[in-house]
């Protein structure tokens, strides 16, 4: 299929499968994949192991000038910091705990979505994150927002840290996820919300191939597509 160089937001809640979901249509339609929540996880680990970051949340003011040297990028493998692959490190519980109270920060939104634009600058993405339709990229011409239950959510997230070799507690899970929910859906900054424009997905009892299935529907009945063959 030959879809025009459009860009693709994909918002949602925590655990909907966005970045999945996203890395699919990516593949499926030749198209680049960018990842907004790993850079904020990446800040989020940088700020963690930088002492920029308590254990209570309380973000130092120097995190704002140390933004503006921090090398945070995609490459073959997914996220880094620099030369080195933090893809493993920003999956963990102790990087998801932290991430939200990061992610409400002014100039961290503004740092990351700096980047992302950059990355965008040659069209032809698709990207998830919180706030891709409404605030990075509010005239994208195809916006997704995903949502799911949040105990469907909640084994998800559950599910992937024990194939990871991690130890979680599920009650850990689905509370931690309650809380990012709150907190993204009431920072000043961005909150997360469904853009009026946007499309939403259930995929509560949906498999891949049914989400594919769906958005191959969906820009086939928007978009002008060409079969290649």
């Amino acid at each position: 299929m030959k879809v025009p160089d459009i860009i693709i937001a994909v918002d949602g809640y925590s655990s909907t499968g966005k970045s999945t979901f996203a890395k699919l249509v990516a593949k499926k339609f030749s198209f680049q994949y960018l990842d907004s929540g790993a850079m904020y996880r990446g800040v989020t680990l940088y700020a963690q192991e930088t002492g920029l970051i308590s254990p209570e949340n309380v973000i130092s003011d120097s995190l704002r000038d140390a933004l503006e040297t921090l090398d945070l990028h995609f490459g073959a493998g997914g996220t880094y910091i620099g030369g080195r692959c933090i893809e493993k490190e920003i999956r963990t519980m102790k990087v998801s705990s932290q991430v939200s109270p990061i992610a409400t920060v002014p100039y961290v939104r503004e740092y990351v979505d700096g980047r992302l634009h950059s990355f965008a600058s040659e069209g032809r993405v698709v990207m998830d994150g919180r706030d891709i339709g409404t605030s990075v990229f509010p005239h994208a011409q195809l916006k997704i927002f995903m949502t799911a239950s949040a105990q469907v959510r909640a084994q998800r997230r559950f599910d992937e840290l024990k194939a990871k070799g991690q130890e979680p507690v599920f009650e850990d899970v689905l509370r931690n996820l309650q809380e990012r929910d709150y907190i993204d859906s009431h920072r000043e900054a961005s909150p997360l919300r469904r853009a009026e424009d946007s499309f939403e997905l259930d995929n509560s009892l949906m498999s891949l191939e049914d989400e594919l299935v769906w958005v191959e529907g969906l820009m086939r009945g928007r978009f002008t597509i060409y079969d290649q063959g």
